[in-house]
């Protein structure tokens, strides 16, 4: 057995072990491996209200080893709950903040292994980015997701429907329905956003057990997995050279970003692996995506850009069944937290059962809701992919010289090669408004700008990406596109990231009405081909931005003191993951 850290700690402080008496350990606790339990437990929202159920099972499974689980608290925000207000200003740097929380509670008092639990969009990255940083031996507990509402409703229809009622399409009536029925239990939005992306990148990377991400929060299989989970970090804590940065490497940011590819993760994805592998050394940039989901098999029929709700994806096997798809592409001699490599995990998996007991509750499944959905209507086979060049792109041009970021599996197709008007906006306020009003025409190239980590904090343009595409004539006609973000739920003709953002002076600033701007998907191509409606040569367009760069002026700065003046001060790219530079 190697030294455990948190032996040398009671000799080096004496006060340690009366406090922890006084905190209700008995003594005897005080001489076993001592487990860090993190969650971002709080009654926040339902990606995390459960949570403290899942952490008190870990804790029975680390007593069972022989260990002591010490818990710990940072709970994160809900996106969806400050949707369309100031608050959603907060969301991106709340991951800084959670890191930075992990951080200090594992290192004021050394842990010898830790637990992390988390289900949502900013929890989840902020406690692979804390267990990076902290470097000492980890596994997560993805939280799982909420199951469909009736009609199999799912909470990204929100924004449709809102959009709707806005337009006088639906009454109150229908709106309230939409309401009360879209989120029936605790977990994770129940389709591919950024919290189910990121609770399938935590298991692809290695550092979940295996079929265990993205399982329904109410599955009593989920408790079993936590339990398993405090186990085998006692384990952990007892075996050398496990540790985070052993087991994760760049070959397990790839077989990730392969899955990315395969579910068409969120675009938020991008934000955060960068970010993750950035605590580790690894650099990771929005070309790495690009790279790897050029001619990647997109497989999975799960909204938004699908058909079935997330929980579907665990009862069509989950993330083995994806790596078992798509097995000839992935490196299986990565090492995980099992203490075997990824190829021998998932020979595992088809031995143990695991596969047949999704298949119960896929039965389950098609019982409450009178269909007859297979594995294969959730997961294609390799040879019958839904599409064969992954989900995203990085665009590049005079607009976007660091890149932009384009989910083509959620973008009609009538707008992969489109030449367009350009109508910029300073907010998303301004935006939507137009938008609802009517004032936003066929053709037009839509911009939210002064919305990156430099300008605002880098919010989500859901409601407005929604609006777009929700209306039959300019969800295929126009396009969106910022330095902000969207969310995991967005659909239609929108790109995001746009690098170098306004609040630097990056040309996106420099867009005036009626400039024409090019988008090609297929060349990745993102650029300002004409002034005033009439093609200029590319001399011409560099000409007429570096002369508009001279008499630009920064805007004042938004927030003037507090995390988003720190934020806004030293976020990153978001090419590079917007994390906090000093």
């Amino acid at each position: 057995m190697s030294c455990l850290k948190s032996q040398e700690m009671r000799t080096l402080a004496p006060e340690l072990d009366p406090l922890r008496i006084g905190t209700g350990w008995k003594p005897e606790d005080l001489s076993k491996p001592q487990i860090l339990i993190e969650s971002t437990y709080g009654d926040s929202h339902p990606g995390s209200g459960h949570l403290n159920v899942l952490v008190e099972e870990v804790r029975k499974g680390v007593a069972e080893a022989g260990g002591f689980g010490a818990r710990y608290y940072c709970t994160d925000i809900c996106d969806g709950e400050s949707q369309g207000t100031d608050g959603i200003n907060f969301s991106l740097a709340s991951r800084e903040m959670i890191t930075n929380m992990i951080e200090i509670h594992g290192n004021a008092t050394v842990s010898d292994a830790g637990v992390f639990l988390a289900s949502c969009d900013k929890g989840m990255p902020a406690n692979l980015m804390g267990l990076c940083r902290l470097n000492i031996p980890a596994i997560v507990v993805p939280g799982g997701t909420m199951n469909a509402g009736p009609d199999m409703l799912t909470l990204e229809q929100l924004g449709m429907y809102s959009a709707k009622f806005q337009r006088g399409e639906i009454d109150e009536d229908k709106l309230n329905w939409a309401k009360h029925n879209a989120c029936p239990s605790c977990g994770a939005c129940s389709f591919i956003g950024t919290a189910s992306t990121m609770q399938i990148m935590a298991e692809a990377l290695g550092l979940a057990l295996p079929g265990t991400a993205l399982m329904p929060a109410t599955s009593p299989d989920l408790l079993d997995f936590a339990r398993q989970a405090g186990r085998q970090a006692v384990a952990l804590a007892k075996m050398d050279n496990m540790r985070p940065s052993d087991i994760v490497t760049m070959d397990s940011f790839e077989n990730a970003i392969l899955v990315h590819a395969a579910i068409s993760g969120s675009t938020n994805c991008l934000l955060h692996i960068p970010a993750i592998a950035h605590e580790l050394g690894i650099e990771i940039t929005g070309d790495t995506f690009d790279r790897l989901h050029r001619n990647a098999r997109y497989l999975l029929d799960v909204r938004p850009a699908g058909r079935w709700p997330a929980e579907c994806f665990y009862y069509a096997g989950g993330v083995p069944a994806i790596m078992e798809e798509i097995k000839q592409h992935l490196h299986l001699d990565v090492m995980t937290v099992t203490g075997k490599t990824l190829g021998e995990n998932l020979e595992e998996l088809k031995k143990n059962g695991f596969y047949e007991r999704c298949d119960k509750w896929m039965q389950e499944f098609n019982k409450r809701y009178g269909c007859n959905v297979t594995k294969e209507d959730v997961i294609r086979p390799y040879d019958k992919a839904i599409g064969t060049d992954g989900s995203i792109a990085v665009l590049r041009g005079n607009l976007a010289p660091e890149g932009a970021v384009i989910k083509h599996t959620a973008c009609p197709k009538e707008m992969y090669r489109a030449v367009l008007r350009a109508k910029p906006f300073d907010s998303e306020e301004e935006c939507l408004d137009a938008v609802l009003k009517h004032k936003v025409n066929k053709g037009d190239a839509v911009f939210i700008r002064y919305e990156g980590p430099k300008g605002s904090g880098m919010p989500e343009m859901f409601y407005t990406s929604e609006a777009i595409s929700s209306d039959k004539e300019l969800g295929k006609s126009i396009a969106l596109i910022t330095d902000g973000r969207f969310s995991g739920a967005s659909t239609g003709p929108v790109i995001g990231h746009c690098s170098p953002e306004a609040a630097e002076g990056g040309p996106i600033a420099l867009v005036e009405e009626g400039d024409l701007i090019e988008i090609d998907v297929f060349a990745r191509k993102l650029n300002i081909i004409g002034i005033a409606g009439e093609e200029k040569t590319p001399e011409e367009i560099d000409k007429v931005l570096a002369e508009r760069k001279k008499n630009w002026k920064p805007k004042e700065v938004k927030y003037k003191n507090g995390v988003l003046r720190l934020f806004s001060e030293h976020a990153a790219s978001p090419m590079k993951g917007a994390y906090l530079e000093f």
